[in-house]
């Protein structure tokens, strides 16, 4: 008996210290990611962001008197809501497993630049009716034109806001150095039950969802779940949209990058192969403007990101690993997302700045999905070429 334990203790080990102490390659969080995307667009509909940070800003605003009628759905039976709610616990949990939880502090200058960075991929994504997952990601994965567009608008965005950081590191000499507060006065080693709180939180999830089944509302408790692994995945690759359109910029690594057009490739060939065959409907995810609100929405979401240090799902994932300055970004995405959104729409601008635009109703089934990836390729080849040549690397 003591064999066996012993045994299967040092098993648990193995795929303890496989999966969650061992650093995940970004291709490999992008494939689980583009997994996950499509369990999600069979359960629900397609994944997204944004709109999950615009039904808090419903209810913030509504609490405060300021919105005359309530969202329809509250925060815990709103599917975006609810799947971010996933994503943050998942990523806290996969932080935990991996002993890598702290509250990570920085300087206050840091923390104006979370709050003006989320305010700003809040208004970018009301432009661009969705954020760097549904505006892009799942945009150009459901073949709607206005993801590419989008995706031209974060590289703009990103490089603007790269020069910014860097005439700001010349110029304003703030300190850019997080101070994590956590750990290193502490008389006990919490690191050593980190783990065991983080199965706990596991534990807690499923229970969740058997609750969200109790209640009828099964379809919720799959986006919570759905939502959790994508959190873990996330976080274990810090498989960050940031991260992808800032370092070919940067450094020219473009690794990140890489990661996500594969991640891209393998969801719109599940997407193409679902709405060929009508399990969902062709039209489903194509409501992105075309040209100018996915274009103009991805500059201003590409800045913002940068200076806010995460993405849409980048911020919910980091977080959830303890950073203070992507908390405030949160707060200052749905801050702005919300208002941003009714104003587009009460004004009739939504309307001027363009529709959807589904890639196969103008260029056939063939010609579409041999368009994307040529477009895929494309950006692969300009990515290893800056690698190579530095072209367009600030250092």
């Amino acid at each position: 008996m003591t064999e066996q334990t012993s045994f299967f203790k040092g098993e648990m080990e193995k795929v303890h210290r496989t999966l969650f102490l061992t650093p995940w390659p970004a291709w490999v969080s992008g494939v689980f990611l583009a997994f996950l995307a499509l369990l999600i667009f069979m359960w629900w509909h397609t994944w997204g962001v944004a709109g999950g940070f615009a039904n808090w800003g419903d209810w913030f605003y509504y609490r405060l008197g300021l919105y005359e009628s309530a969202p329809q759905r509250g925060v815990l039976l709103n599917g975006m809501s609810v799947s971010n709610i996933g994503l943050l616990v998942g990523a806290f949990a996969s932080a935990l497993m991996s002993r890598q939880f702290a509250v990570h502090r920085a300087p206050r200058w840091e923390y104006g630049k979370g709050l003006v960075g989320g305010g700003l991929m809040g208004v970018g994504a009301a432009i661009a009716a969705g954020c760097n997952v549904g505006g892009f990601y799942s945009a150009l994965g459901m073949l709607d034109l206005g993801g590419a567009l989008m995706m031209l608008g974060l590289f703009a965005g990103a490089y603007l806001g790269l020069r910014y950081l860097l005439w700001e590191m010349e110029n304003v000499g703030q300190n850019s150095q997080g101070v994590s507060g956590v750990g290193t006065e502490s008389r006990r080693d919490w690191s050593r039950i980190a783990p065991y709180v983080g199965v706990s939180v596991f534990v807690l999830i499923l229970v969740v969802f058997q609750v969200y089944n109790w209640l009828g509302q099964t379809q919720m408790g799959g986006l919570l779940f759905f939502g959790f692994l994508i959190g873990l995945v996330m976080h274990r690759g810090r498989f960050c949209f940031a991260n992808a359109f800032r370092e070919p910029f940067m450094t020219g690594d473009s690794t990140m990058m890489r990661g996500v057009i594969v991640s891209l490739m393998i969801y719109a060939l599940g997407v193409a192969a679902m709405k060929w065959a009508y399990i969902q409907p062709p039209g489903a995810g194509v409501y992105h403007p075309f040209w100018m609100g996915s274009l103009l929405g991805g500059v201003i979401f590409g800045f913002g990101m940068l200076l806010a240090g995460g993405c849409a799902s980048g911020s919910l994932w980091r977080a959830g690993e303890g950073h203070l300055k992507l908390w405030l970004a949160l707060v200052g995405f749905f801050l702005t997302n919300s208002p941003m959104g009714r104003l587009l729409d009460h004004s009739g601008v939504r309307e001027l700045l363009g529709g959807g635009v589904f890639i196969p109703e103008l260029l056939t089934w063939q010609g579409g999905l041999t368009l994307f990836y040529l477009f895929c390729a494309g950006i692969m080849l300009l990515l290893v070429w800056n690698e190579q040549t530095e072209k367009f690397t600030a250092f």
